[in-house]
C-alpha cells in the first residue's frame, strides 16, 4: 500500500485539514432497527453525491461512508464459521480497521491489537475479513487500498454497564492506536493503519470512495440482516487537502460539514491542559489515551476525538456539544440566567470549536445535530407521521410522500436537534439546554470561585496585593492575555 499523500509544501499544511461536505441521517423516533433505514440512509448518501470530490479520475473519491447500530443478526450470522460466537447484543464490541497489505506488516498490528487487548483485560472473540470489491475503484484509491478488517471483543464480567465497556474499549483503541505510530514500523509508514470504529454500539463502513461506491466497495451493506434505528452518512469534498482512506467521514461520533476555524488553539488548549485530566471514571488509565487530539487528523478528526473524550468522561452529548459549540450567551439579553451560567462556566474550562459547521453526531442511542453560532452552514429536517427523522445540508436528499410529512425545519444558529431513541421522542432545544443547566448550581459556582479579569488586569491583585505589577505581567504572557484582552475586558 503506497503512502500518496505528500508532505507539507507551498500552501499546503498538513496540519491544516479542511473539508466541505455533505452530510445526512435518517434516524428511527423509537429505536425500532429495520433495514429500511439503512437503505434509506443509502439513498441519502448517494443524493448527495454533488457535494463529494473526486481527483483526476471519476470514481476516485474524497470519501464517504455510513455510521449506523450494529447490526447483531448479521454480525452473529458472520461469525458462525469463523470459530466463535457472539454473545447477546451490548455484551461484545466490534472494531473496524484498516490494515496494511503487506503480510508482515499486517500481521504485527494484529499482534499490537491483541496484546493490548489482552492487558487491559478484554477477550479477544476473533477476526473476520470484511468483503470488499474494488472493481469500481479508481487506480488512485486502489494504490492506497487497505486491507479491511474486523474483530470482536467480549465484555468482561468484572464490567458493570455498557458506558463503562464503552470506556474500556476506547482506552484499548488509543492504547494500540499508539503504540503502533511509535513503532518503527509505525514511523516509517505513514497511514498505513487506522481504527475507524470500536465499540459496543455504533460501527463505521467508510473508504476512499464516492458516494455510489459504498454499497460496491462493502458488499455487507447489501445484506439483508444489515439493520439500524440510526444510520449517518457522509460525502467529502476536501477542499484545499488530500483525500485518504482515513480522513473520510463518519468518524466514531460525527459527520461534518464546514470548517473549524479554531482549530489550531482548540488542540493547543486540549495538550496543555491534558497532564492535568482527571477523571473518578478512568481513573490512573486517563494517562493511556493521551494525547486526546491527534495531529494528523482533519479538523473534524479532531472535533471527534474532543467530543468521545467529553461524553467518555461522564457528560451526556448534549452536554458535550454545548461545551464545544456554544451558543453566543455573552451579550444575550434574553437568555435564562441558568443557561448563560453554564456556558460562563464552561468557557473557563473549553474554549469554542468555532466556524462555519454543521455538526450531527451520535452515540448508538441518541442522534442530534447542532450548527453554528452564525448559521452559515445550512441543514433541513424532515419529521414524518411514520416516525422518522431526516436531516441533510440540503432538502430533496430523500423522497417522502408529502401526506407523511408531519412538519419540516431548519437548524438554527447556535440550536440543538436532539432524538433519543431510548425515550422514543424528539427533545426540543429549549428542553435540552433548560435540564442540563439546571443539574448544577452553576451561577453559584461562579459566584464562589470566579476572579474577576479586571481585578489583575491592572496589575494590582486583590488576592495578593504585595505581587509585583512586572509579576503580574509575566504571569499574563504566560496565560496568553493579549492587548485585545486588556481592552476589551
Amino acid at each position: 500500500m503506497e503512502n500518496l499523500t505528500p508532505p507539507g509544501q507551498g500552501l499546503y499544511d498538513p496540519s491544516k485539514e479542511h473539508d466541505a461536505c455533505g452530510i445526512g441521517f435518517v434516524v428511527n423516533i423509537n429505536g425500532e432497527q429495520t433495514r429500511d433505514i439503512v437503505k434509506q440512509a443509502l439513498c441519502v448518501l448517494r443524493n448527495l453525491d454533488h457535494r463529494g470530490a473526486t481527483g483526476a479520475e471519476p470514481n476516485t473519491g474524497d470519501g464517504a461512508g455510513i455510521l449506523m447500530q450494529i447490526p447483531h443478526y448479521f454480525m452473529k450470522r458472520s461469525c458462525e464459521g469463523l470459530g466463535f460466537e457472539l454473545p447477546d447484543p451490548g455484551n461484545y464490541g466490534v472494531g473496524m480497521v484498516f490494515l496494511p497489505e503487506e503480510r508482515d506488516q499486517r500481521r504485527f498490528c494484529e499482534l499490537t491489537i491483541e496484546r493490548v487487548l489482552k492487558e487491559e483485560g478484554l477477550p479477544l472473540l476473533g477476526w473476520r475479513k470484511v468483503p470488499t470489491n474494488n472493481s469500481s475503484l479508481g487506480d488512485t484509491a486502489v494504490r492506497v487500498e487497505p486491507v479491511v478488517r474486523q474483530f470482536f471483543v467480549k465484555k468482561p464480567g468484572s464490567i458493570e454497564t455498557e458506558l463503562d465497556f464503552e470506556r474500556k474499549l476506547f482506552i484499548a483503541r488509543r492504547r494500540s492506536t499508539l503504540a503502533i505510530e511509535k513503532s518503527n514500523l509505525g514511523k516509517a509508514h505513514k497511514d498505513f493503519y487506522y481504527m475507524n470504529s470500536l465499540s459496543s454500539r455504533t460501527i463505521v463502513y467508510k473508504g476512499m470512495l464516492t458516494p455510489n461506491q459504498v454499497e460496491l466497495y462493502f458488499p455487507d451493506l447489501n445484506d439483508p440482516d444489515i439493520r439500524s434505528a440510526i444510520a449517518l452518512v457522509h460525502s467529502r469534498f476536501s477542499t484545499n487537502t488530500f483525500p485518504s482512506w482515513k480522513l473520510a467521514h463518519p468518524y466514531r461520533y460525527i459527520i461534518h460539514n464546514g470548517e473549524i476555524n479554531t482549530v489550531q488553539g482548540n488542540q493547543n488548549w486540549m495538550h496543555a491542559r491534558g497532564q492535568q485530566f482527571a477523571s473518578a471514571l478512568f481513573g490512573d488509565d486517563i494517562h493511556k489515551v493521551l494525547p486526546i487530539i491527534q495531529e494528523d487528523g482533519s479538523d473534524s478528526a479532531k472535533f471527534d476525538n474532543c467530543l468521545e473524550f467529553l461524553s467518555l468522561t461522564g457528560r451526556s452529548l448534549a452536554h458535550s456539544m454545548m461545551m464545544m459549540i456554544p451558543e453566543p450567551w455573552e451579550r444575550h439579553e434574553t437568555m435564562n440566567d441558568d443557561l448563560k451560567a453554564f456556558y460562563q462556566f464552561h468557557s473557563c474550562m473549553m474554549e469554542p470549536w468555532d466556524g462555519p459547521a454543521s455538526v450531527a453526531f451520535t452515540d448508538g442511542k441518541v442522534v442530534g445535530a447542532n450548527l453554528d453560532r452564525n448559521g452559515l452552514r445550512p441543514s433541513r429536517y424532515y419529521v414524518t407521521r411514520s416516525g422518522m427523522v431526516v436531516l441533510a445540508s440540503e432538502v430533496g436528499v430523500l423522497e417522502i410522500e408529502p401526506e407523511d410529512v408531519l412538519y419540516k425545519e431548519r437548524l438554527q444558529p447556535g440550536r440543538m436537534l436532539l432524538i433519543d431513541t431510548t425515550q422514543g421522542r424528539i427533545i426540543s432545544d429549549d428542553e435540552i439546554k433548560s435540564e442540563i443547566a439546571g443539574e448544577h448550581p452553576y451561577r453559584q459556582w461562579l459566584d464562589d470561585n470566579l476572579v474577576s479579569f479586571s481585578k489583575t488586569a491592572s496589575g494590582i491583585s486583590y488576592e495578593n496585593p504585595d505581587i509585583r505589577p512586572e509579576d503580574i505581567l509575566h504571569r499574563q504572557k504566560i496565560f496568553g492575555y493579549s492587548y485585545e484582552d486588556l481592552r476589551i475586558n
